[in-house]
């Protein structure tokens, strides 16, 4: 029983359905948030919702079942065992207290990390990169510092609403970072009373947008590449064992027809 579970659970079309169930659900989740739809319609998403949720815990208890303790050996597994668990929290009745828990449904979209191999990949090349990206951050810090210091002493009783003290200072260069209303918004009327200004801003945003920005999506990037050439070799691994598998499987089925066909020559 337990061999054909597991050859059920790993089915493509078993790991395709609850793929689908899990987009499914997603949208649904989405249709809720708008109150006309969910006056309307609340109840018969809300079921869906459940059906999904129960699918979702039948597919965990297969699993636990069929795996074992060996389930919980993969991150992964552990992520999709808490994110069904949530589910089941309630929220209604008695539990009302609980109700802030409702927002944690959305989470449930997160499964599709869990299905996808490529998004797997990115999340693991992230989590991965946080040391790395951690000392670009500092370095990111580092340049905010020293620019915001400059800014203030330069520019603090002029425009003490952009850099009148450090964290004010450092908002600005925040903004001007994200070149979101940099130019129009601060740089130019710092530029039309000190006409030098352009300087400081011009380095700031080399520095911090064009270097230090790209430098940690480059540590990024290059885990991502790592990651997919080991999840390639893993790839090649298991079709490797399992060819191997295949092959002894082979072997020990023509020696039990070989063992036959001289049993019935015998017996001739």
């Amino acid at each position: 029983m337990k061999k054909n579970l597991k050859i059920f659970i790993e089915h493509n079309y078993t790991v395709n359905f609850i793929l689908a169930a899990i987009i499914f659900n997603s949208i649904v989740l989405g249709l809720l948030t708008y109150p006309q739809i969910h006056k309307q319609y609340g109840s018969f998403l809300n079921l869906t919702c459940n059906i999904c949720v129960i699918i979702f815990s039948i597919e965990i208890i297969i699993k636990l079942y069929v795996y074992k303790k060996s389930f919980f050996k993969d991150p992964w597994n552990i992520f999709d065992f808490i994110l069904v668990a949530m589910s089941w929290i309630p929220t209604g009745g008695i539990f009302s207290s609980f109700r802030a828990f409702r927002v944690l449904r959305a989470l449930r979209a997160l499964r599709l990390v869990v299905r996808l191999q490529r998004l797997r990949i990115i999340v693991q090349a992230i989590i991965e990169s946080i040391p790395n990206v951690g000392w670009a951050s500092v370095l990111l810090l580092l340049i905010f510092y020293i620019f915001a210091i400059m800014g203030t002493t330069m520019f603090q009783e002029a425009f003490p609403e952009f850099f009148g003290t450090i964290g004010k200072s450092m908002f600005s260069l925040f903004q001007i970072m994200t070149l979101e209303s940099w130019s129009m918004g601060i740089a130019r009327p710092v530029i039309a009373v000190f006409p030098y200004a352009w300087i400081y801003f011009i380095l700031f945003i080399l520095s911090s947008s064009f270097i230090v920005m790209n430098v940690i999506v480059g540590v990024v990037v290059n885990a991502i590449g790592e990651l997919s050439e080991k999840e390639k070799v893993r790839l090649k691994i298991k079709k490797a064992k399992d060819r191997s598998n295949l092959e002894k499987e082979l072997d020990k089925l023509k020696k039990q027809i070989d063992l036959v066909e001289n049993l019935l020559a015998d017996k001739q």
